[in-house]
């Protein structure tokens, strides 16, 4: 049997492969969503319409998690990430052709594909938790999702650049953006190809198997079904696992409450006049706050559990949401804070429940219910935003943010109830 000295290091070669290609695919993320809104206005011919490139983006990310997941169960993390890379790279590579022959749809296409990027860094985060030793897991699957703030950073920097390569090239200048997208899905391709072995799922699942072997206990064969990726498999699981579940919960409604509140905070800030610059920051803080502390999150996770993390993520959640739904309209400092603790609250309920969601799982049943998870949470982050854009112009923004506050208390109960069955079980055993 691998020794845990050889586990932790097959641990440090996959968190090292996951780190790079996360800021290549971050890289190949943030280039063209920088540019989409614009592409799609300027394709459309409306302002109207403009959302519905990133829109599309976000359900393509949400829907090709379902193949991923399937595929990983099978085959292991490497060819799910990999299946990710190459939708996002055909999907950049069409958004191209679409600015070239300006054609909107065959945009949308092009955006729904690109969304594999998304599935591909989002799963990243769970390979990341396949080897780590239990009271370390945390802490790695919190690098690597500091690692995308890498790419978040380089990529909407490379308008710019991408501008020029366009037209040196001979193309739409928007679309030069989506070059640099192509060429860093297909780096992150290559890092996962080529760096990513031993697949840390296949080898947790050996892991495992050695282990119910020492002990004696029977199991399944892993070749059977319980290497089934599907949805289905997967909502089984849920419903006769509750911390599976209130970990699912976790993840989404934190992605919910975040996602509502930041789409429609430039919407905010534009009605006081504040100058784009002034909402770029605002935003930039927002997303330091997401991904910058995730290691210390991650920290916390491993010394005082995801439960207790978790209900310190849905306080903050609750708080930010509060104190933005107090802000003037247009740039306060209030609004600062409010979005800078929103990006943290979210990044505490991500890690935390992701953790949590691991921890509770075998290894059979990992891919496919993590793939529901990242579903489930994509689907809440789109409906989310969807619905903040008739909320605040129904009943404004302060609505908007004080029902978002109202989630994040939810968030703060389900991970109190799920701290005090943990507790009544652990008393009861004990007697």
């Amino acid at each position: 049997m691998t020794t845990s000295i050889d586990q932790a290091a097959l641990q440090r070669t996959t968190i090292r492969a996951l780190t790079a290609s996360q800021v290549l695919g971050g890289v190949g993320m943030a280039s063209g969503i920088a540019v989409g809104a614009l592409l799609a206005e300027q394709l459309s011919g409306s302002e109207t319409l403009a959302g519905l490139g990133t829109t599309t983006q976000v359900l393509g990310g949400a829907l090709i998690a379902i193949p991923v997941a399937r595929l990983m169960a099978a085959k292991g993390r490497r060819p799910g990430l990999a299946l990710g890379y190459v939708l996002a790279l055909l999907g950049a590579a069409t958004v191209v052709t679409s600015a070239v022959v300006g054609s909107f749809p065959l945009m949308l296409v092009g955006m729904f594909l690109f969304g594999g990027g998304t599935t591909a860094n989002g799963q990243a985060r769970y390979a990341a938790a396949d080897l780590a030793l239990p009271e370390h897991r945390g802490r790695d699957l919190s690098i690597v999702v500091w690692s995308t703030t890498i790419g978040s950073v380089l990529g909407p920097n490379l308008v710019g650049p991408g501008k020029t390569f366009a037209e040196a090239v001979g193309i739409p200048e928007l679309a030069g953006s989506f070059l640099f997208s192509l060429a860093g899905f297909v780096l992150a391709l290559v890092v996962v190809a080529r760096l990513l072995r031993p697949d840390p799922l296949l080898t947790a699942r050996a892991l495992e198997r050695a282990a119910r072997a020492e002990v004696g206990e029977r199991h399944t064969d892993d070749s059977g079904s319980s290497h089934d990726g599907s949805m289905r498999r997967a909502l089984t699981t849920l419903r006769t696992n509750a911390l599976a579940r209130e970990a699912v919960l976790v993840i989404a409604l934190g992605h919910v409450v975040m996602v509502s509140v930041m789409v429609m905070t430039p919407l905010h800030m534009s009605h006081g006049h504040a100058d784009l610059e002034i909402i770029g920051f605002v935003i930039s803080v927002h997303i330091l706050g997401m991904y910058a502390f995730s290691p210390l999150v991650g920290m916390a996770v491993d010394r005082w559990g995801s439960r207790h993390t978790a209900m310190a993520g849905g306080a903050i959640l609750a708080v930010a949401a509060f104190l933005a739904s107090r802000s003037e309209v247009g740039w306060s400092g209030l609004l600062l804070v409010a979005l800078f603790l929103l990006g943290v609250g979210w990044s505490c309920t991500l890690v935390s429940g992701s953790t949590l969601l691991t921890n509770s799982l075998t290894t059979g049943e990992r891919p496919a219910v993590q793939g529901l998870s990242d579903v489930l949470m994509g689907l809440g982050g789109a409906g989310g935003g969807a619905l903040a854009g008739v909320v605040v112009g129904g009943l404004g923004y302060a609505w908007l943010a004080g029902g978002a506050a109202v989630v994040g208390v939810v968030i703060m109960t389900i991970a109190l109830s799920a701290t005090v069955r943990h507790a009544s079980r652990v008393r009861a055993d004990a007697g």
